[in-house]
Formats: C-alpha cells, structure tokens, sequence
C-alpha cells in the first residue's frame, strides 16, 4: 500500500468518549512524555515542519488529536504525560481521557510509544507500556534522540536498558530514531503501512 504522508488534514481533538472516531478507518496512536519529542517524530514522520505543533515549553497536547492521514488512517496524538507544567486537576483529566480511550479496544490498531533513548524510561513510560499491551494489539516503541548520544557504546546498552525497563518480549520491536536527522524513519512508516 502507498501511503501520501503529505496529504495531511487535522480533523479534530477529542475532549470525550463521544469525540472519538468510530468509522473503519485504522487508527494508528503515538504516546510519550511531555518532553520526548512526540511532535517532532510526527513532524518527521509526515515531512512537515509544524504539522503538530512543538512547544518549548512540555505539554501543547491538552486532548486527543486526530490527523487523517491521505484518507486511509488516523494519526492518533495522545497528550504528553509526566513533565507538563499543568494543574493536578488539568493531569487528572488527560489520564481519565487516555483511560477512557484505551478501554475501548477497538479504536488501536497499531501503538507507538516514543520514549527518550539517552534515558532509562520512567514508571510513567512503564504504564504506558503496559496500556498498550492490554490491548491485545500490536506496539512499537520509538526511541527517539538518537542523534543525542555522544559515544556509539552506548547505544546497545541503551536500547537493552529500554527493553528491560518497559519489559519488552524478544518480538517487540524497538526502533531507534531521530526526529532530527530522519533516523528510524522510514522504519517506523514501513512498519505502519503494514499495520493499516
């Protein structure tokens, strides 16, 4: 299947159980903390510049976006979690709205969790993890900042230390990447053209 990620379109943010699109379209969902960069790997991942928008300051993502991509899936944009400089209220609410959309576990039909290669993910990573594989469905885990590690040496022990934390199964896929050089990219696409 060809997939024209230049053909773009924002079609909504969801606040609600109701705001969800239920049409036969896959629905392909990206997740990570407020400041891993999951604006840039979509920016990346769709040859766009500010197609999500990139904040300098963490947490832009308030609701659950949806973006339709060349009419034959939705990018699904989860808010950030863990960092946002937000109300506890304000945190509470994105957690029951991510609750709420992964209960239902027809939406997903592939997850992609973004997390920080240079770091040992966090327990909120870790429940995030765990969210996805409770769906039954298939997830990748993009370990973005590629271009952020100073040694090559530690790369390896890196991408173990991710598998470790997140409890990974051999089958997992971990995709190294880099929103900034383009790394991982055409990985993660080949990947998700499979799943839609």
């Amino acid at each position: 299947m060809q997939l024209n990620t230049q053909n773009a379109e924002f079609i909504r943010s969801a606040v609600k159980k109701a705001d969800f699109p239920r049409d036969i379209l896959p629905q392909v969902v990206f997740s990570g903390r407020s400041n891993v960069g999951k604006s840039s790997v979509i920016n990346r991942l769709l040859n766009r510049k500010n197609f999500a928008r990139v904040g300098k300051s963490p947490g832009k993502t308030t609701h659950i976006n949806y973006f339709l991509i060349d009419k034959k899936m939705y990018l699904v944009d989860l808010p950030g979690y863990g960092y946002a400089k937000v109300s506890k209220t304000e945190r509470q609410r994105w957690g029951k709205l991510i609750e709420t959309w992964f209960q239902d576990t027809d939406l997903m039909t592939l997850g992609v969790l973004i997390v920080d290669m240079r770091h040992k993910p966090t327990q909120d990573d870790f429940v995030m993890a765990e969210f996805f594989k409770n769906t039954g469905k298939p997830f990748v885990v993009v370990a973005n900042k590629h271009d952020k590690i100073k040694r090559k040496s530690e790369i390896e022990p890196n991408l173990a230390q991710i598998r470790e934390t997140l409890q990974l199964d051999d089958e997992d896929i971990v995709i190294p990447f880099s929103a900034e050089k383009g790394l991982g990219k055409q990985e993660l696409l080949d990947l998700i053209i499979d799943h839609i």
